[in-house]
């Protein structure tokens, strides 16, 4: 799809050979070669395709080309799922127009082609594509401060005894189960917010040093203030990170001492059944003379012994503390 904004029409097969001066902004979601063709043979550029726009070197997503920038950051989207994914997004910037290239619905973009008509500071693609990339910052942000919160409740689950304050270790099972679970799905949308504030970051930089010809005052004032935005939640999302990993390291800390009390039970049943099963099994062979069989009280002291020899080990390990 081909939307071009500040055109009355959304017919762009009508237009000539040279794009109309209103038009400060072509989006291309999903476009088909029809028109990825029309906006090469109107503004002279070159469409990036999506494999080229996912490469992650600093060389293939920052491109200065004979005036023209060809900028490419990642995105995070929802799949059907609800689920978080990084899609691409590239930004072809001219003196006048600027071309985004993506293949996914992203709500910013909508966001800000809905100020197109009223806002006049969009001056022209620069300022539109300053617009986008605070856009992202901001949403970035939210993210982070989002991640926040859930790490803070997860932090004093965790460390409040949540996670084994209970008497079935079933439950205190699935409760660690859970929490691993919860790690794992917030360090991955760490990973993906820190790829997309470090590609907006990148960009923005690039966009305010070598587009020094034709980019306004104010949008090379607000890139510079992008790029410390951006430097700020890095270090927001450092922060996260480590605390991340130390709810991590604090959860299997936990399970290896739930093993451990598990170990220690079955140590315990162990010593303890042993004695009772040795001297049953010496009194149970069919040895013809055994002089306990021809005992009165043979029987009961028996019964004594076995007893004893299995609680004789519970009180010297009640003694030694592990029952606490």
């Amino acid at each position: 799809m081909l939307k071009l904004y500040r055109w009355p029409s959304d017919d762009w097969q009508k237009i000539g050979a040279q794009m109309p001066s209103e038009i400060i902004w072509a989006d291309l979601l999903d476009a088909t070669a029809e028109e990825k063709q029309f906006v090469e043979r109107l503004l002279g550029i070159r469409v990036p395709s999506e494999d080229s726009l996912s490469e992650i070197e600093a060389s293939s997503r920052l491109i200065l080309d004979n005036g023209t920038l060809y900028l490419s950051s990642p995105a995070v989207r929802l799949n059907e799922d609800n689920e978080a994914e990084i899609t691409p997004v590239g930004f072809v910037i001219g003196p006048r127009v600027l071309v985004t290239v993506r293949f996914a619905q992203l709500p910013i973009f909508d966001d800000i082609g809905k100020r197109i008509g009223s806002d006049d500071s969009l001056e022209n693609g620069m300022c539109v594509f300053t617009s986008l990339v605070e856009a992202m910052v901001d949403r970035g942000a939210d993210v982070l401060e989002h991640l926040g919160a859930k790490v803070d409740r997860l932090s004093r689950g965790v460390f409040k005894g949540g996670l084994v304050r209970t008497k079935r270790p079933v439950r205190s099972s699935r409760r660690m189960r859970e929490a691993l679970e919860n790690i794992g799905e917030l360090a991955d949308r760490l990973a993906k917010a820190r790829d997309v504030l470090l590609g907006v970051g990148r960009v923005a930089s690039f966009a305010g040093d070598v587009g020094g010809e034709w980019i306004t005052p104010a949008s090379k004032k607000r890139l510079e203030a992008v790029s410390k935005d951006v430097v700020s939640l890095g270090d927001y999302e450092t922060r996260l990170s480590d605390k991340i990993q130390l709810l991590l390291d604090a959860v299997l800390g936990f399970i290896n001492i739930q093993q451990n009390e598990l170990f220690k039970i079955l140590t315990i049943v162990s010593v303890v059944g042993v004695p009772p099963t040795i001297m049953v099994g010496i009194w149970g062979m069919n040895f013809k003379h055994m002089p306990e069989l021809d005992w009165t009280f043979g029987y009961p002291l028996a019964w004594l012994a076995i007893i004893a020899s299995g609680v004789l080990p519970l009180i010297w390990f009640k003694r030694r503390g592990w029952f606490e």
